[in-house]
């Protein structure tokens, strides 16, 4: 899956929006993840913003469409996953360092500020991580 820009004038590009066959590959790629990460249905299902059930459903079988926002929500736990396979050589510390303590977010480990529930929680730690990297 690439990243298609879209033109919309002079030095400005937005991301074309993610298409619901690129949404079922992210999910799928999330859930396999949320597995590395050791992860509880509950968890998964907040991180996605999805009723528990509607979680397992999806888990079993195929998922039902796909709102922008858990797109968003994909994109940016696909971004953290990223990020910390470049931040980290072995992959088990990456998966790890979701559930450590980190002084960054008070003490708080990237997972439970993630479990605020709000995309903006996920961009935050996101943030945190291609900052690390030196991304931005």
């Amino acid at each position: 899956m690439t990243l298609e820009l879209i033109d919309t004038g002079p030095e400005e590009f937005i991301a074309a929006p993610i298409t619901d066959e690129e949404g079922g590959a992210m999910l799928r790629a999330i859930l396999n993840l949320f597995q590395k990460w050791r992860l509880t249905d509950e968890e998964a299902a907040t991180l996605l913003d999805l009723p528990l059930r509607t979680y397992r459903r999806w888990k079993a079988e195929r998922p039902g469409r796909l709102s922008n926002d858990l797109k968003a929500r994909l994109s940016n736990l696909l971004g953290i996953h990223k990020a910390l396979r470049l931040i980290f050589v072995e992959p088990q510390r990456a998966y790890d360092w979701i559930k450590l303590q980190n002084d960054a977010f008070g003490g708080q480990s990237a997972l439970e500020i993630m479990l605020g529930g709000n995309l903006t929680d996920l961009m935050r730690v996101r943030r945190y991580l291609d900052a690390e990297r030196g991304a931005w």
